[in-house]
């Protein structure tokens, strides 16, 4: 852009005295201030062609680690493991390197799908690990359980998974339904603490009609600890043909019933207990 002719009409001697002083090493807010050019097209034309101070350029920190980005891509690095490496970003890496030739893949797909499965299998192996670790101290932070502790748990228990009582249908009776067959064997071991006998307890399966359920009983036979025969006819859940079932398998067994004969004052019991349970947790706990 040409200066205007009627401002500056002496360009050239303003052009020597900018030079004059930008290598005398003026920055050029400095040069603008001292002649008085307040405009950056013409402060820019005055000093054309002359390289600025060095005490003006702002020292590029990162200019060993661009070195390094190319040195390593020339290696045939890719982005990633450049990045890793340096640790700076990868937009970063991209602007540095991006003239260089592209390396030559390391790997054929098979191969990259064949280590990107080794590394999630290892990775999922990592993790499993550290769950039995984390499942396997939280068990020994129980420690043995007293009578009471049991006792607490079972009222528990049975209020969170067992049938309850309406006000507008009365069913004073203890039954208990569930699939996983740590929650029956403590909620039995319950009800001897209570000295609900064997006798007393009639088991039923609620169970898919696809199952094997002859299996199913001896499953639940041997962790109820009872004989096959006690168990009255299973309830079959039908089979719906648009519904995809994930419950299926050897480790599918249904659910067992679990009910207690004559046991209206056994339930209202139990309700009770949850309630002193819940009125104490209010309160300060000892």
């Amino acid at each position: 852009m040409n200066p205007s002719p009627n401002r500056y009409a002496d360009f050239e001697h303003l052009r020597e005295q900018a030079v004059e002083l930008r290598r005398e090493g003026y920055s050029l807010r400095q040069i603008r201030d001292e002649l008085k050019v307040f405009n950056n097209d013409i402060l820019n034309q005055l000093v054309k062609g002359e390289p600025p101070p060095a005490w003006t350029k702002r020292p590029n920190a990162k200019d060993d680690l661009r070195a390094r980005a190319r040195e390593l891509r020339l290696q045939g690095w890719t982005y990633d493991r450049i990045e890793a490496e340096l640790g700076c970003s990868k937009s970063s890496v991209s602007l540095w390197v991006r003239d260089l030739p592209r390396p030559e893949p390391r790997y054929t797909p098979e191969e990259q799908r064949a280590l990107m499965h080794e590394g999630l299998a290892r990775r999922r192996a990592a993790e499993d690990e550290n769950r039995r670790r984390i499942k396997a101290d939280a068990k020994g932070e129980v420690g043995a359980l007293t009578n009471r502790d049991l006792f607490l748990v079972g009222v528990a228990l049975y209020w969170a998974e067992g049938s309850k009582s309406k006000p507008y249908d009365r069913r004073e009776r203890a039954v208990f339904v569930n699939s996983d067959p740590g929650v029956i064997k403590t909620y039995l071991a319950w009800l001897d603490l209570l000295g609900v006998g064997r006798d007393r307890m009639g088991f039923r399966l609620l169970i898919h009609e696809s199952a094997d359920i002859d299996a199913a009983h001896r499953f639940w036979a041997e962790t109820a600890g009872v004989d096959t025969t006690s168990f009255a006819k299973p309830t079959l859940k039908k089979h719906n043909p648009k519904t995809v079932r994930k419950n299926v398998g050897d480790d599918y067994h249904g659910c067992l019933v679990v009910t207690v004969s004559r046991s209206a004052h056994l339930y209202n019991r139990i309700e009770g207990w949850w309630n002193g349970i819940v009125a104490h947790a209010q309160g300060p706990l000892r």
